[in-house]
């Protein structure tokens, strides 16, 4: 079962990768509309103060904060071999939900929106890591 597991990881890469191409579709687009010279924004806080759409930006950022969570849960649980039906079903829950997500943030951006998925992508990492805990410690 473990090469199921593999696929929720790939699914995961792809949408960095998929995030990352609309970063710099959007960045690049805007900084040749608006001339700005890619050494005006060498910083972050530079790039803040000139770059107006920053949605594609945010959510790369975001995908590196509960998903590295998520990373570390399917490597142990492919590693261990401790994998499960109920994991790999919250595993493509999670991955989902992470699309539906970015989708979301870098398109309307409606924050209600985005939050309830975020919460809801949240509880079922929470609960992978709560079954595998429950698998180890028992």
């Amino acid at each position: 079962m473990d090469r199921a597991f593999v696929l929720p990881l790939l699914a995961m890469v792809l949408l960095n990768a998929l995030v990352w191409l609309r970063l710099y579709q959007t960045r690049i687009g805007e900084m040749k509309r608006k001339r700005i010279h890619p050494q005006r924004v060498a910083t972050s806080a530079e790039m803040a103060q000139l770059v107006e759409d920053t949605r594609a930006a945010d959510n790369f950022r975001n995908l590196f904060e509960l998903p590295v969570l998520f990373y570390a849960a399917m490597l142990l649980i492919i590693v261990s071999r401790t994998e499960s039906e109920v994991l790999l079903v919250l595993a493509w829950a999670f991955v989902a939900l992470r699309y539906l997500h970015s989708y979301i943030h870098c398109t309307y951006n409606r924050v209600n929106d985005r939050f309830s998925v975020y919460l809801f992508g949240a509880i079922a990492l929470w609960a992978m890591w709560a079954v595998m805990a429950y698998t180890w410690l028992r």
